[in-house]
C-alpha cells in the first residue's frame, strides 16, 4: 500500500476516534482495510458515502484509485473525492486538486488547491503557492505565493523546501519579508508540538533572518544578459527587465569589452542563487548566465 494512502487513512482514523457513532462505522472499515479485508471495508463505507459521510467518501475514492477490494475506476474516485471535497474535506480537496492540476486541468486542480491551502495543507500550499508566483493559471501574486510556500516549508516539506530557495534566488528582500509576514499570521500553531519539531510560526522566523542575511545587496556573483555594440542597448534592456523578479532590486553594471558592452546584473550570493535567476529569465525567452565567484 503506497505510504500516502496510509497516512490518509489513519488520519481518518483519528478522526474516527473522537467522532460520535456513524463515524465509528467509518472507523470499522479502516479496521478492515488494514486487516487486507478490503471487500468488507468498501460495503462500510459506500452506504455512509451516499448518505454523505465526507470521510467514508474520502476512502471510498481511494479505494477506487488504487484499485483495493473494486476495480480501479478513476472516474468514480473523482467523483467520491469531490463529494467529499465539497464538505470541505481537506485531503480530499487536496487530493483532487493534485490530481486534477497532474493531468492538465490546472484551474480544476487549483480551483480546489486554494481552499486546502487556505486551511493549511502543506502540499497544496506548495502547488498553489507556486502557480501564485509564477501567474500559471492565476493572477499573479509573487507576495502571497511566497507566504504560501513559506508555510509549507515551515512544515517541513522537502520540495518546498527547495522551492522556497529557489524563490529566494529571484524575488527582491522587501517582498520576501512582506511573504513571511503574512506567512507569520496566518500560520497556525500545532495543537501539540512533537518533540524535535519547529512549530510553523517559529520556523517562519527564522526564515525571515535567512532572508534577511541572503539580501541581494551581498555576494560576488552576476548574471550576464548580452553584449552590446551600443551602451544604450544594454541600459535600455536592463530598464525592460528591471521589474521582474530575478532582477528586481538589483544593480546594472555596464562592462567594457572591446568595442562591446556587456550587460551584467546583481549582486547574487552564491552561483546556484545567480543560476536560479537565469532559469527564471530563460522561461520568458532571455539569454543568461552566472559570472564571477
Amino acid at each position: 500500500m503506497p505510504k500516502g494512502h496510509w497516512r490518509a487513512i489513519t488520519l481518518c482514523a483519528l478522526l474516527a476516534l473522537a467522532a460520535p457513532a456513524p463515524a465509528q462505522n467509518v472507523k470499522a472499515g479502516i479496521e478492515a482495510w488494514q486487516r487486507g479485508d478490503y471487500p468488507r471495508a468498501i460495503d462500510i463505507w459506500r452506504p455512509l458515502a451516499a448518505a454523505g459521510d465526507a470521510d467514508a467518501a474520502f476512502n471510498l475514492a481511494q479505494a477506487y484509485r488504487l484499485g483495493r477490494g473494486v476495480a480501479v475506476d478513476l472516474a468514480l474516485a473523482q467523483t467520491w473525492l469531490e463529494r467529499a471535497a465539497l464538505s470541505n474535506h481537506v485531503d480530499a480537496q487536496t487530493t483532487l486538486g493534485l490530481l486534477l492540476f497532474q493531468n492538465g486541468d490546472r484551474t480544476g486542480g487549483l480551483r480546489w488547491l486554494k481552499p486546502a491551502a487556505e486551511k493549511g495543507d502543506p502540499r497544496a500550499m506548495l502547488v498553489f503557492g507556486t502557480a501564485l508566483f509564477n501567474g500559471d493559471s492565476v493572477a499573479q501574486d509573487q507576495v502571497l505565493g511566497y507566504a504560501y510556500v513559506s508555510r509549507s516549508a515551515a512544515q517541513g516539506l522537502p520540495p518546498a523546501k527547495d522551492t522556497l530557495a529557489q524563490m529566494d534566488a529571484v524575488i527582491p528582500l522587501a517582498q520576501r519579508k512582506k511573504g513571511l509576514a503574512i506567512a507569520a499570521q496566518n500560520a497556525k500553531p500545532a495543537p501539540r508540538q512533537a518533540p524535535k519539531a519547529e512549530r510553523p510560526a517559529v520556523a517562519i522566523k527564522r526564515q525571515v533572518a535567512t532572508a534577511a542575511a541572503a539580501s541581494p545587496s551581498g555576494g560576488r556573483w552576476r548574471i550576464q544578459l548580452g553584449a552590446f555594440s551600443q551602451r544604450s542597448s544594454a541600459e535600455t534592456l536592463f530598464r525592460r527587465l528591471s521589474g521582474s523578479a530575478p532582477v528586481a532590486g538589483r544593480q546594472q553594471f555596464l562592462v567594457p569589452a572591446g568595442a562591446t558592452t556587456r550587460l551584467q546584473v546583481g549582486p547574487f550570493p552564491s552561483r546556484a542563487a545567480a543560476a536560479a535567476a537565469c532559469s527564471a529569465l530563460a522561461a520568458r525567452g532571455q539569454a543568461c548566465f552566472p559570472v564571477g565567484g
